[in-house]
């Protein structure tokens, strides 16, 4: 993103706070494309994705998340806010999957997963992105996280570092060995296929 388009973000946020429905429609139609993209990929579901965003923008639109322009990019915030509401969610379907794991009629465990992949596999377009989403999905978390912004996202290490609270180091670490977890993934996969 340029300094102009921060720019103009910041002067959308002023109006946005100075009560300009217009504003706000402007800073969704930036940002929600990418923080969904961000999301669907992080969670693997296509409704809990736009609970995400919806919840970034509800927070952006109160204010009580707190941006200040002098930190970074909104962009990047967005990015970290979304972050940091998927990683609540997880949590919390955590939680509830282990007090609530239950058998279905087969007797085979459910762990309340979403298998709503048809709207997912219309969005990716064809079969490998669809492996390549469900290889994202086995990632830790941590390393997910960098490979999705830098790989499909195009971030920078330093806007990773920024979004994900850790320094760069840590980034270029995180990447590698995602990297290195998904060639091994699709390696094991290309040897099945043999």
């Amino acid at each position: 993103m340029t300094t102009e388009t921060a720019t103009t973000d910041i002067e959308l946020l002023r109006q946005l706070r100075d009560g300009s429905s217009a504003a706000f429609q402007a800073l969704y139609r930036r940002h929600q494309g990418p923080l969904y993209r961000f999301a669907l990929l992080r969670c693997g579901s296509p409704d809990t994705a736009a609970d995400v965003v919806q919840e970034v923008f509800l927070g952006l639109l109160s204010g009580s998340f707190g941006y200040d322009p002098l930190r970074g990019q909104l962009q990047n915030f967005l990015f970290g806010v979304a972050r940091n509401v998927v990683m609540k969610l997880e949590e919390t379907r955590r939680r509830t999957d282990s007090l609530s794991c239950a058998e279905d009629e087969d007797g085979e465990l459910d762990l309340g997963g979403d298998d709503s992949a048809e709207p997912l596999k219309r969005m990716l377009g064809n079969e490998q992105a669809e492996q390549v989403r469900l290889a994202l999905s086995k990632l830790p978390p941590h390393y997910r996280d960098a490979v999705i912004l830098y790989e499909l996202h195009d971030m920078s290490y330093l806007e990773i570092a920024d979004i994900c609270q850790v320094d760069i180091g840590t980034v270029r670490s995180r990447l590698s060995r995602g990297r290195a977890a998904l060639a091994k993934k699709f390696a094991g996969a290309a040897l099945d296929a043999a």
